[in-house]
């Protein structure tokens, strides 16, 4: 009968394949790269079979480990599962989170990730809307958490400040054009303002060519040529270039990030993902 798998060289194994090295995947798992070199050697004994091309920079699973990663995901999956289930049985249910397109893109997967690893029995049911309208639908009851952009005057504890720039298509010039033609999201939105307050604080002139609450639609048109747009840094997709004050464009203030919650909303699923989304929101670089 073959030896149960050890958890602990499978939680490396899944480190060093995500992050691509041993040097990586070290500090995510608190070891030193030779103690997870020593890891990997031991697995793959352990299964008699090599699991992963070692290069001379980056470490990649050949096919055999591509087929014993989705294992091993499933078997640390059960285990965080299986620990939750007598460790944290409060921590069940569901939690509302409203958040903006745009950081549901660049900002949420992550932050997601690793709280579904912490609280694998809780669900998170996403709502994606402008900050306005969650604040909107927070107030209905209809959301449990929301993080948005905080609006000029509004009291909001701001946990993080995410750089705001301008963005064009690498193949036009549409910044030359007079009047400048902007893309912009719809009335209300916060990143929609900063635009407007910094075109309106330089007297630089300009037209409406498209606005939307979509994200995907202010990048096609943008992407197109016909007009530049304001995004948050992490959110600008390899399609765009960004361009500021070189083109002869207005520096653009930072977008001021919070997270609202339901007063009437206190169960230990809604605390701990609160908790959770301020302070990893907060950390990450």
């Amino acid at each position: 009968m073959a030896a149960p798998l050890d958890l602990n060289l499978l939680k490396t194994f899944v480190a060093v394949v995500e992050t691509g090295s041993l040097s990586n995947a070290a500090p995510r798992v608190g070891r030193s790269q030779s103690a997870v070199s020593m890891q990997m050697q031991r697995l793959e004994d352990m299964v008699g079979n090599q699991l992963l091309v070692r290069g001379p920079r980056t470490v990649t699973p050949n096919a055999i480990g591509e087929d014993f990663l989705i294992y091993a995901r499933r078997l640390l999956k059960l285990s965080d599962e299986a620990w939750a289930s007598v460790t944290r049985p409060k921590e069940t249910g569901s939690v509302r989170l409203g958040v903006p397109d745009d950081y549901a893109a660049f900002l949420l997967p992550p932050v997601l990730s690793r709280f579904a690893e912490d609280h694998p029995l809780v669900t998170v049911e996403l709502v994606c809307e402008q900050s306005t309208a969650l604040v909107k639908t927070l107030a209905e009851g209809r959301l449990d958490l929301a993080i948005v952009t905080r609006l000029p005057e509004q009291p909001l504890d701001v946990v993080r400040l995410e750089r705001f720039v301008w963005v064009a298509s690498p193949n036009h010039v549409a910044w030359q054009t007079n009047p400048l033609p902007v893309a912009l999201f719809e009335p209300g939105c916060a990143a929609r303002m900063n635009v407007l307050q910094a075109l309106g604080s330089a007297d630089r002139s300009y037209r409406c060519t498209y606005s939307s609450a979509s994200l995907l639609g202010l990048v096609a048109v943008v992407q197109a040529g016909l007009a530049v747009a304001g995004l948050a840094q992490r959110s600008v997709p390899p399609s765009l270039r960004v361009v500021g004050v070189n083109e002869g464009l207005p520096a653009l203030p930072d977008l001021e990030i919070g997270i609202l919650r339901n007063p009437l909303s206190a169960t230990p699923a809604v605390e701990r993902l609160n908790d959770f989304l301020r302070r990893d929101l907060a950390q990450r670089a």
